[in-house]
């Protein structure tokens, strides 16, 4: 029979206890929280429509993913939902979860699309108009839906992209919380990085449901903004122009 003094039992759970402590302090720290800590030791920024994708690891997305509906599943048990039992909401956590990652939030996660663009040969220098776009996004102030379309005028530069990218490029940069005032600026400084244009012109328009669900419950406001840069700004002819063509889409779409 073997005998062990209570001093060396008591050394030997405490070793263990420091092992397990150890171990959860490692564990304890959220994927987030990882997310978060890396952001700021490198000075990014990270609001609501920002993209960090850059500084996600690659299987982070997962991980965070699980975070994140573990956390619905808290919100839903703090609005009195019975979870345990209650078959509509048995997987809601986990739906949400990747909606938000992959879809309604994927501008924030997720790379952007892959744009090839090409150098402007013909020297084309005529504007032309793409839309209307179909946009979807959240307002940042309460997370319900922003629905309703773009279009964006092109008076080309240096290079020139083909028109389906238009509409990868602003799915992408919707697909973020936002106040629409902040988009149409996001959109464009992404338009002119990506085929340098000699002019810029974007429109759009849009129902946001956080009037609409809510508060004033105002069902037919729309919103509706604009940015113009380069020729388009400082040639009135060509910002009329842009704005004559959109309203052309317009009734041939019956968006009026």
């Amino acid at each position: 029979m073997t005998f062990i003094s209570s001093s060396s039992a008591d050394d030997e759970t405490k070793g263990n206890n420091v092992i397990q402590e150890s171990d959860n302090s490692l564990t304890k720290q959220l994927v987030s929280e990882r997310i978060r800590s890396r952001l700021i030791e490198r000075g990014v920024s990270y609001f609501a429509n920002d993209n960090v994708a850059d500084h996600i690891q690659p299987d982070e997305l997962k991980e965070l993913e699980k975070e994140v509906a573990c956390r619905f599943n808290d919100l839903l048990k703090s609005l009195v939902i019975d979870i345990e039992n209650d078959h509509n909401t048995e997987d809601t956590a986990n739906r949400v979860a990747r909606m938000y990652i992959h879809e309604v939030f994927k501008g924030r996660y997720h790379q952007q699309p892959r744009v090839t663009s090409f150098p402007n040969v013909k020297k084309l220098d005529e504007i032309y108009t793409v839309g209307p776009i179909s946009v979807r996004s959240a307002c940042s102030h309460h997370f319900v839906p922003i629905m309703g379309h773009c279009w964006i005028g092109i008076k080309p530069g240096g290079r020139v992209i083909g028109l389906s990218k238009f509409s990868r490029v602003a799915d992408w940069v919707f697909s973020r919380p936002h106040i629409q005032e902040e988009a149409v600026m996001i959109l464009a400084d992404e338009i002119e990085r990506l085929c340098e244009p000699q002019g810029l012109g974007i429109i759009i328009k849009a129902d946001h449901f956080c009037m609409k669900l809510r508060g004033v419950k105002e069902s037919h406001c729309t919103m509706v903004n604009s940015v113009v840069r380069g020729d388009f700004r400082h040639d009135s002819s060509l910002k009329q122009e842009f704005f004559e063509l959109v309203s052309q889409q317009e009734i041939r779409n019956n968006y009026l």
